[in-house]
C-alpha cells in the first residue's frame, strides 16, 4: 500500500516550496494529492499558476500518512484562517501522523496548536511573531513527528528530510542521488 501525502494549496503559496515538494515526494513513490483550498486554480506568489489535484473538501474524504505546507504570503494567511485545515492538522497531531511546514506556514501549526512545547524553524521572524518563541536558525527541524523548515532555499532539504522520515534513508539517497546536489 502506497503511502500518501497532502499539500493543501492557496492562493498565494509559495511555488518553488509547493513544486518542489510535489515533486521529490513523487520521485520517492509516495502517493501526493494537491489540494486547493478554494478548489480552484493556485496563483502562487509569484504568478505561477498550479492545477490542483482536487479541491479541500474532496482531499478530506480520504485519510494521510502526512500533511505537508508549502509557505508564501499571502498563501500561508489563507491556510491559517481555513478552521478545516485547522481542525486536520490537530487530528494527524492526535494520531501522532506526520505534520510539516516551511517558511511562514509553520504559523498554521502554530494556530492548530500543534507546536506547543516543541522545537521548530520558519521564515525569519514568523514563529516569533505568532508567539512561539524564537525560531531555530536550521534548515529543517524535526520535534518528533513535526517537521519544518525555513524557506525556499531549503525546499529541498526539506523535501529530502520528510522522504527519509516516511521512508527511510535508502530512499532519501536514491531520490537525492542524480539531483546532483553538492555535498
Amino acid at each position: 500500500m502506497s503511502r500518501t501525502v497532502l499539500i493543501p494549496v492557496a492562493q498565494g503559496s509559495e511555488e518553488i516550496e509547493a513544486v518542489t515538494l510535489i515533486d521529490l515526494l513523487r520521485r520517492a513513490g509516495l502517493e501526493v494529492v494537491v489540494a486547493s483550498l478554494d478548489g480552484d486554480v493556485v496563483t502562487c506568489s509569484r504568478g505561477v499558476h498550479l492545477v490542483p489535484d482536487c479541491s479541500f473538501d474532496i482531499a478530506l474524504e480520504h485519510e494521510y500518512d502526512a500533511v505537508i505546507l508549502p509557505g508564501g504570503l499571502p498563501g500561508a494567511d489563507h491556510l491559517a484562517a481555513d478552521e478545516r485545515l485547522l481542525d486536520l492538522l490537530r487530528d494527524m497531531d492526535r494520531r501522532q501522523l506526520m505534520v510539516g511546514a516551511i517558511c511562514a506556514a509553520p504559523k498554521v501549526l502554530k494556530r492548530a496548536g500543534v507546536l506547543e512545547g516543541r522545537k521548530a524553524t520558519s521564515f525569519p521572524g514568523v514563529l516569533e511573531a505568532e508567539g512561539h518563541g524564537k525560531g531555530l536558525n536550521q534548515p529543517v527541524v524535526r520535534d518528533g513527528h513535526i517537521m519544518t523548515s525555513r524557506g525556499p532555499g531549503t525546499a529541498m532539504d526539506f523535501a529530502l528530510a520528510i522522504i527519509e522520515a516516511l521512508l527511510g534513508p535508502e530512499t532519501r539517497q536514491a531520490v537525492e542521488a542524480p539531483l546532483q546536489r553538492q555535498p
